[in-house]
């Protein structure tokens, strides 16, 4: 039965969508797709695994691997707890009994995953600070949940590069502004990002003489976007009308962020010399992916987790970092190299199409 809502709870249970946030998961629930297959059917001659990650949330699901050998997967159970076919490639399937099958594009998830780690990350450390922080800082707890998945697939953010995102959250300033106050005059030139971290504001535009109301922005939503990637002058006129406070990040910092680190990108052969010749795999997901199709020899370090380690790893060593798509192991090899680690970059992760059996 396609198009049945699913629940948070229900994504909980799935790794590693349990690592999410419940902001995060929120959004997820409305861009699942749930199907109903019949008995004796293969869920996957019309519609395959590619570009998904697909959980059996209820019923029993055989599958056939290349050897002949097969094996029986019921939802509900630990195995179902994964997507489909991440742990070894079978090749075809068939419904036992009806089954329920949960199906959600793999680039999104990976975006969510990687914005979510990093935005604990950020709150982790902000909380780790002294109670004197300035108080134009940002609230990281507030910050990380405000990024919406439209925002950071299609919105100004979806072209930042993820080696650069923890830059990003670090350079957001935190003001208090006051109702009536103009925030964005139109015909002026460019110059901040906005984000409403609480409070309302009006958009509005002078046409032919006449102001016209665009639109009215809450918190969560965004403003001025265009200042970041172009050198047009403002638009609109944007008002407050309230108190507010606004998450703030200049042109410049967005500009420079938008444009690719040096990252040392290496190929997998490339990368497998590496690590014959003494370097070490590093594995940036969460343990539940990890522990199912980690790389031979790998450590398991979660992105949000890699500030942990700065001073821990061995600073003669090659570390080669690698997650599923490159994104959040881009991350996190920008944040070793900063701190003068010897890293290299997986390119395009595993789903780089090379990758080891």
């Amino acid at each position: 039965m396609a198009g049945t809502k699913v629940s948070v709870e229900v994504l909980k249970n799935l790794d590693p969508l349990s690592s999410l946030s419940e902001v995060r998961l929120q959004e997820l629930a409305d861009l699942c797709y749930v199907e109903s297959v019949g008995r004796n059917l293969d869920p996957f001659r019309l519609r395959s695994l590619d570009g998904q990650s697909v959980y059996l949330l209820r019923g029993e699901l055989a599958r056939t691997y290349s050897q002949g050998r097969s094996e029986v997967i019921v939802g509900g159970s630990a195995e179902a707890r994964r997507p489909l076919g991440t742990h070894r490639t079978f090749v075809s399937a068939k419904a036992v009994t009806e089954v329920q099958l949960l199906r959600i594009d793999e680039d999104l998830l990976d975006i969510m995953l990687t914005w979510d780690q990093l935005g604990k990350q950020e709150q982790g450390a902000a909380e780790q600070q002294s109670a004197g922080e300035p108080s134009g800082s940002a609230n990281w707890s507030v910050l990380s949940g405000l990024f919406g998945i439209n925002n950071v697939r299609f919105g100004a953010f979806s072209q930042l590069p993820s080696a650069h995102i923890d830059g990003l959250l670090q350079r957001f300033e935190r003001i208090e502004v006051k109702a009536g106050e103009v925030i964005i005059r139109q015909g002026a030139e460019g110059d901040y990002y906005y984000l409403l971290e609480s409070g309302r504001c009006q958009v509005e535009r002078m046409i032919g003489g006449v102001s016209m109301t665009l639109a009215e922005l809450k918190s969560g939503d965004t403003f001025g976007e265009e200042a970041l990637v172009s050198e047009a002058k403002r638009n609109a006129t944007v008002t407050m009308k309230t108190d507010a406070t606004l998450l703030r990040l200049s042109k410049q910092d967005f500009n420079a962020l938008l444009r690719e680190p040096f990252l040392r990108r290496v190929a997998m052969a490339q990368a497998e010399q590496k690590v014959a010749g003494g370097a070490e795999w590093i594995d940036v997901r969460y343990m539940s992916e990890f522990q199912y199709d980690k790389l031979p020899g790998a450590i398991n370090i979660p992105l949000s987790e890699i500030r942990n380690v700065f001073g821990a790893l061995d600073m003669s060593k090659e570390y080669v970092v690698y997650c599923q798509s490159g994104r959040r192991s881009s991350a996190a090899a920008f944040l070793l190299a900063q701190r003068g680690y010897n890293v290299y970059l997986l390119d395009g992760g595993l789903w780089g199409g090379d990758r080891l059996p």
